[in-house]
């Protein structure tokens, strides 16, 4: 019985060894990726080695490239990802290796005052300032004798990792990974925004600003929670179709009217906008989703990620009126809580991730992974393993 436990604790023979694999590892900002071997060290207390399957190219990995989000170099990126733990160290109790699970970028420690408030979510262990160390403040991956850092408390472009174990969930074993690889991330982040952040009612009237990946996950979110109304707003009107095929009942493009966006959806509306969400991530667009929703009841939610350091001047009678202004980060919802249940509503067929995918390359293609997302042809490429 001794042994059999062994077997199952070793399954893939490499528990307790430092593992040698092939990661896209970026040396420098604005290059472009490098395939490396890497060693990636076993996993110390309470932490988790994964073997990733499948994992998903986010704008917030193009962010670290171009400079606009601060990260320690080198270091390997990726943080939208499905994988199978290879081992676990010591104390581990919510994984074991086999379990399918998905990396969060967002972890949950269930015990910082976040973790704690039923309305909390931002665990006091995210990595948002770029830090690129595990809990520990060590790195677990080398190149070519020098340490790389993690990113957001996850790496995922590699064919290995490793992660603290509150920044892990167990997912349902039959999941395909390389669809719910996108409840790690820009799913999650638009859904949640509609159903958990903004509280969308059922019978409201949503506008949603930015027709990517995540605003059309937005809008799957409107329209499970009942909206009877979803406007979407891009300027690029190829974007149209497929906003349509996910539940938006109209489109349309700001630059199709003289007046500005809030006038044309007023009147559109009859002064009715419940919830505007502005999911694009500029300044000028986050004012008008403000100015959009009605300004009494309405509540506009911002889940595009604001450029660095800028600052934002508004006028506060928008907000005196009545309306509510909010924000989120994976759409507020609790990472290892929420994880598993969207992997389970996604197998019983409650939402459709298909619509979200445009390519499937393999993990070498990663560099045109990041062309297509650059020239705007994708939403989402999916890299396997």
């Amino acid at each position: 019985f001794a042994e059999i436990q062994i077997q199952e604790k070793d399954r893939m023979g490499t528990a307790g060894k430092v593992i040698k694999c092939k990661a896209a590892v970026l040396w420098d900002q604005k290059k472009p990726f490098s395939i490396e071997e890497i060693e990636v060290a076993p996993p110390k207390t309470k932490e988790v080695r994964i073997k990733i399957l499948a994992t998903g190219i986010c704008r917030t990995d193009d962010h670290v490239i171009k400079g606009a989000m601060a990260s320690k170099f080198p270091v390997i990126l990726g943080h939208e990802a499905t994988g199978i733990v290879e081992s676990i160290g010591e104390g581990v109790t919510t994984v074991k290796p086999g379990d399918k699970v998905i990396p969060l970028f967002l972890p949950q420690c269930r015990e910082c005052n976040a973790c704690r408030n039923p309305d909390g979510n931002l665990c006091i262990r995210s990595d948002i300032t770029g830090r690129g160390v595990l809990a520990d403040g060590t790195t677990r991956f080398t190149c070519k004798g020098k340490p790389v850092y993690h990113f957001m408390n996850t790496s995922t472009f590699t064919e290995y990792t490793v992660v603290d174990e509150s920044s892990v969930a167990k997912i349902d074993d039959t999941a395909p990974p390389e669809k719910v690889c996108l409840i790690g991330c820009g799913f999650s982040t638009g859904y949640g925004a509609a159903v958990k952040t903004g509280k969308v009612k059922p019978g409201s009237t949503c506008v949603v600003f930015g027709l990517g990946g995540v605003g059309l996950s937005v809008i799957m979110g409107c329209k499970s929670a009942g909206a009877s109304r979803i406007i979407g707003i891009d300027l690029n009107k190829d974007k149209f179709e497929k906003a349509m095929a996910v539940g938006a009942t109209e489109c349309i493009s700001p630059k199709d009217s003289t007046k500005p966006i809030s006038e044309v959806l007023s009147e559109m509306t009859g002064n009715n906008v419940g919830y505007t969400f502005e999911v694009i991530g500029r300044l000028d667009t986050m004012i008008d989703a403000l100015a959009s929703c009605h300004m009494n009841y309405g509540t506009s939610v911002v889940v595009g990620a604001p450029p660095s350091a800028k600052m934002l001047t508004y006028d506060p009678m928008l907000l005196f009126t009545g309306r509510t202004w909010k924000g989120c980060v994976f759409g507020g919802l609790k990472s290892r809580d929420d994880v598993p249940k969207l992997v389970t509503e996604f197998l019983a067929k409650k939402f459709d991730l298909d619509q979200l995918i445009t390519h499937v390359l393999p993990f070498k293609q990663i560099n045109e992974g990041f062309e297509l997302l650059n020239s705007g042809q994708s939403i989402r490429t999916v890299l396997t393993f």
